[in-house]
């Protein structure tokens, strides 16, 4: 129980990356408080308190500092502190330049890069009071490599890893460690209904041959908050099977 006594919030709790992080952080003992646009985060509020974890939910929008404010306010109010961070959610919309349209870009950025900014200038308040906190930003390989089609998001996730490092630079002298994850090709929704030769072609760009799964993110992100890493900030770890190498 790595996470025992910890309390942690996680944006984007609802489904996917972010329903299987906030499993693996109560499966190690912590307490957990979900945000997501959806009211499916109550539903894995729900899920987590049925396994035997203390789970609490909040719908909002990682867009709006004043949602931010109650997401970590109510976490507080909640369950006392406030240990973890993870800011996780995110959206696509996928287009080539030349036919992405302002309003797409502008969403990507918001929810993926100002979410992140947000949740992390409400969150840092409680921490830096208690001189102790874990942050995790999930980012993506596109952000590291770019990807035909995902201007928007390559732009937002290389955003994300770049304030990653500034806020480790920023909030160390107050015991807050800031590390982000890049995700490679992650089975989801959005890949299922791909076709078999275009599963093929991207497992072949993976050394490790065949796509990830949202635990092994978690994993990731479970290390990363925990005593483990206590000598680690400021780094972008990929889970990609090696497609980034």
């Amino acid at each position: 129980m790595r996470l025992a006594r910890e309390v942690a919030i996680i944006t984007g709790g609802a489904r996917g990356i972010g329903r299987a992080i906030a499993l693996a952080l109560s499966a190690e003992g912590a307490t957990v408080f979900l945000s997501d646009v959806s009211e499916a985060v109550h539903e894995t509020a729900a899920e987590i308190r049925n396994l035997g974890g203390q789970a609490a939910s909040l719908v909002g929008n990682v867009t709006k500092e004043a949602d931010c404010e109650a997401m970590v306010n109510e976490a507080v109010k909640t369950f006392g502190k406030l240990d973890i961070l993870v800011n996780n959610a995110g959206i696509t919309k996928d287009n080539l330049l030349l036919r992405m349209s302002e309003a797409d870009w502008d969403a990507v950025l918001d929810i993926n890069l100002k979410g992140t900014f947000l949740c992390t200038k409400a969150a840092i308040k409680p921490m830096m009071k208690q001189r102790s906190g874990k942050i995790v930003n999930i980012a993506s390989v596109i952000g590291l490599m770019g990807n035909p089609g995902q201007a928007n998001y390559s732009a937002s996730k290389g955003g994300v890893i770049a304030f990653t490092k500034t806020m480790a630079k920023e909030l160390g002298s107050r015991n807050i460690r800031v590390n982000a994850i890049a995700p490679g090709f992650i089975e989801s929704k959005m890949t299922e209904v791909l076709s078999d030769d275009a599963k093929d072609k991207l497992t072949k760009a993976i050394p490790l041959g065949t796509l990830g799964k949202p635990e092994y993110v978690a994993k990731a992100v479970v290390f990363l908050a925990s005593g483990d890493a206590c000598y680690t900030t400021g780094q972008v770890l990929n889970v990609d099977g090696g497609m980034v190498m």
